[in-house]
């Protein structure tokens, strides 16, 4: 190393970023040191100054005395990462001190999450950044952060927020490319309207009724889950939507048509008909159907699915390539109603990939009679999976049906396979 040149030197310990590694490089030379003002990146792990014998309000102690020393000397500081405990009320002068370089900022504000005095409205001052991320935190209102231009990236997660704390902060950053609220608990009305936005993941948690109320006319690719009241505008150019609820129910989905939808996720334990109806007429166009729902119904009655016309449906979704269904929705597929309006001039012209999940042998006649005119009428049929590993099997007729699955599956030997 003493052989290089100093700007060798400076370039490679500029490549350094974590706090133990720059502190050790800091304490072998005064030349080294003096590349402390070079770095462009500096990332506190969670458990940086964890030691023996040492409590948590002396470690705190510590961590506030090195990072503000750290973020003192590095003058071109890009990016900083703070996973350890702080103290929140140190934050005004780090952000103060690097607001004209700093682009990047993620922070785990766990140990502040109960502060009141409004330290994390200090991010505003930062208006260079481009991308925040937020950890852990407790927001009950909406951020005084001011307008953030340039920030493009924004990342909540962990959190517990305020319906005001979301709309705030959403509305405080109105170029937002990309945007995830990862499990948050939050009760009310959600409402982001962005112009930008082309990315977005919510994950809310509990069992609440929250409703969403979403305009991004740029997005394509959209995860929302934990919604009960989805208002979906400006969905021009999805190609990516998933709607989940692992808890309660999804009473109402609205939106327009979705013209370049390639694929299209419905899971959660209940959901209503209309809305799971009002989704399926929107994405006519949809590539790959992944449809999850266990039960039917309004609010708290739990109720079978109604019966789904076979044709109708393939004819309302021409271009599907990948159709996955589960459970109770195939059993509903599965009439023989629709069945009887089969004929030869009926075809599923572009399926490629089928996965049926069966969770009850009921109607055994009336699946397999689906599960055949699956594959005799999918004239590009290359896979069809049955997934038979979680079905009940406490009915008498359970192995009566397995072994007639079987039977079919070694009839289409090289395109049905059971798992």
């Amino acid at each position: 190393m003493d052989a290089l040149p100093d700007g060798v030197v400076q370039h490679i310990l500029s490549q350094l970023s974590n706090a133990r590694d720059v502190a050790a490089c800091a304490a072998v030379a005064r030349c080294w040191r003096d590349c402390m003002p070079f770095l462009p990146s500096l990332y506190f792990p969670r458990g940086a100054f964890e030691s023996v014998g040492v409590g948590p309000a002396s470690a705190v102690a510590a961590a506030d005395d090195v990072i503000g020393r750290m973020v003192d000397a590095a003058a071109r500081l890009e990016e900083l990462v703070v996973y350890c405990p702080f103290s929140a009320s140190l934050l005004p002068h780090w952000l103060a001190a690097r607001a004209a370089t700093l682009r990047v900022l993620e922070l785990r504000v766990e140990s502040a999450a109960d502060d009141k005095s409004g330290h994390l409205d200090s991010i505003g001052v930062a208006t260079s950044l481009e991308e925040l991320r937020l950890l852990a935190l407790r927001m009950t209102r909406a951020p005084a952060w001011g307008q953030m231009e340039r920030l493009r990236v924004l990342e909540v997660v962990g959190a517990v927020l305020e319906d005001a704390a979301v709309n705030g902060a959403v509305a405080a950053c109105p170029n937002l490319t990309d945007l995830a609220l990862l499990g948050c608990e939050c009760a009310g009305e959600a409402v982001i309207s962005l112009a930008h936005l082309e990315r977005c993941r919510l994950d809310f948690v509990g069992s609440g009724n929250t409703s969403l109320r979403f305009a991004a006319p740029r997005v394509s690719s959209l995860e929302v889950q934990g919604f009960s009241l989805i208002y979906l505008q400006g969905g021009n150019r999805l190609k990516h939507l998933t709607i989940s609820k692992n808890t309660g129910s999804v009473y109402h989905v609205e939106m327009g048509k979705l013209p370049e939808l390639d694929h299209l996720s419905l899971r959660g334990v209940q959901w209503s008909w209309g809305a799971i109806s009002s989704v399926l007429q929107c994405a006519g166009e949809v590539k790959h159907l992944v449809m999850k729902v266990e039960f039917c119904g309004d609010y708290d009655t739990l109720q079978p699915f109604p019966e789904l016309d076979l044709v109708e449906f393939f004819n309302s979704h021409p271009k599907l390539h990948k159709f996955e269904i589960h459970g109770a929705m195939f059993a509903a597929l599965c009439q023989k109603n629709s069945l009887k309006k089969l004929d030869s001039r009926f075809v599923i012209p572009f399926l490629e990939h089928v996965l049926v999940t069966v969770r009850s042998p009921l109607n055994a006649e009336q699946k397999l009679d689906t599960l055949e005119s699956l594959v005799r009428y999918s004239v590009r049929l290359r896979r069809m999976v049955i997934r038979i590993s979680q079905m009940k099997n406490c009915h008498g007729a359970a192995d009566d049906f397995f072994a007639e699955i079987c039977k079919f599956a070694y009839m289409n030997s090289g395109r049905v396979c059971i798992e």
